[in-house]
């Protein structure tokens, strides 16, 4: 099958383009799965550790305030403490939401028992007088609520931290991984580009050197390359060039007269001036030809 030099040249480009295509795919496709292991430690883990943060802080705003209305004996800001149980309420409500360990499910259901007793006890002391007894109970309440917010923050912190060194790991792999298929890439990229920049230099060198020779008067010099590309097919030209001019060099040699005194005939001088005028045509053409090729 007869292959041109634009079709090898274009071939060529694709296939550096599937190789560039290649590794864009692979460093894409680990990318992804990397971001995909960090995104999912914020959105899960992180998060739960933020809620029962969130909550914690809610509990311990409230019972400083209810203890403190209780030493000074005054009445309790009842709208910062309904805006306390609101945030916690909310940050409950996302946790129950974002279940992601082992026993998680089991936690935040006792959370959730806990807290709704003790929401049920401090709006009760806000709407009778309070009592040494109402604040002890708030107080044991609200100490069994810490401690689960506690063990809630610790397993979703020790969970962070072993996603975190899985997220690592995973990220040295693909690391190496990229790097070996990057060097692969690589020498085959510049396997090719040396191999195909070896074919077209090794054809122009014959090709320079065979028209240099013709346009010297040699002759006999002859163009011989492998394959049935463009240079192949202008090789054809060039030894049928040269023939065509050899044979001019031999006809020119004949003694145009066979012996003195003889009249020389105009048909034959009439033929030589030709045969001269394109032989200076060729040489001229073939001259042109090695400048451009000198040029690139």
């Amino acid at each position: 099958m007869k292959q041109s030099i634009r079709t090898r040249f274009t071939m060529g480009m694709i296939f550096l383009f599937i190789i560039i295509s290649v590794l864009s795919v692979f460093s894409g496709y680990y990318l992804n799965k990397l971001s995909d292991k960090t995104s999912a430690i914020l959105k899960e883990n992180y998060l739960s550790v933020v809620y029962a943060r969130e909550m914690s802080e809610g509990i311990m705003n409230i019972n400083q305030e209810l203890t403190t209305s209780f030493l000074n004996h005054r009445n309790s800001d009842s709208s910062k403490i309904a805006n306390e149980l609101g945030l916690i309420n909310k940050s409950l409500l996302l946790e129950k939401n974002n279940i992601t360990e082992p026993g998680e499910d089991k936690l935040v259901t006792g959370i959730e028992t806990q807290y709704t007793e003790y929401r049920d006890s401090v709006i009760s002391i806000l709407k009778s007088s309070k009592s040494l007894t109402g604040m002890l109970y708030l107080q044991n309440k609200s100490g069994i609520l810490y401690q689960q917010l506690l063990v809630l923050s610790e397993m979703n912190g020790k969970a962070l931290e072993a996603k975190t060194d899985d997220a690592k790991v995973s990220s040295k792999s693909a690391l190496t991984k990229m790097t070996i298929l990057a060097t692969i890439c690589f020498l085959i990229g510049l396997s090719f580009t040396i191999s195909f920049a070896a074919y077209f230099n090794r054809r122009f060198f014959q090709l320079y050197n065979g028209l240099k020779e013709v346009v010297s008067s040699n002759f006999d010099q002859r163009l011989i390359f492998d394959g049935d590309d463009e240079f192949s097919e202008f090789a054809l030209v060039v030894n049928e060039m040269a023939d065509k001019l050899k044979k001019n060099k031999l006809k020119m040699s004949v003694p145009l007269q066979d012996e003195a005194g003889k009249s020389i005939n105009p048909n034959d001088v009439e033929e030589l001036k030709k045969m001269l005028f394109r032989i200076k045509i060729m040489e001229e053409q073939a001259s042109a030809l090695i400048s451009r090729l000198e040029q690139k």
